[in-house]
């Protein structure tokens, strides 16, 4: 079972203007960043250790969000959508978001699956746009 919805971009892209864009695609979708992660920036502090660029977005729309914890308070384990910006071996950047129906159809609401199928749709248009954009 897949649970992203990615795309591997060229090494000649800037990565702090992918990024950006990501958070922009987000936020015309009524996405708020809740949560940043520098992985990077983490593993040299806390390990020292020397690792490429990794962020990791914690994105959340609250209308959604709202809908879905009123269903179940516990499907707050199960939010924000992350969406992870990194670098990899060879250089090129990965755009990958959650794929909201994969995680969701883990838990058997049905109510829960018409917002998560909603979600997937809004994450696949932000990965075609970034795609688009950079390749």
């Amino acid at each position: 079972m897949e649970i992203d919805i990615s795309v591997e971009l060229s090494a000649r892209v800037d990565f702090d203007t992918v990024e950006s864009t990501v958070k922009e695609l987000l936020a015309e979708q009524g996405f708020g960043i809740l949560t940043y992660i520098d992985v990077q920036d983490v593993m040299k502090e806390k390990l020292n250790l020397e690792k490429r660029k990794y962020k990791i977005l914690g994105a959340c729309n609250p209308p959604r969000a709202n809908k879905v914890m009123d269903v179940n308070p516990l499907m707050g384990l199960l939010l924000p959508c992350n969406v992870l910006v990194y670098e990899t071996e060879n250089n090129t950047i990965v755009v990958s978001a959650i794929k909201p129906t994969a995680i969701f159809n883990i838990i058997e609401i049905d109510e829960l699956k018409p917002i998560a199928s909603e979600v997937e749709v809004i994450m696949q248009s932000i990965i075609d746009q970034v795609k688009s954009k950079f390749s």
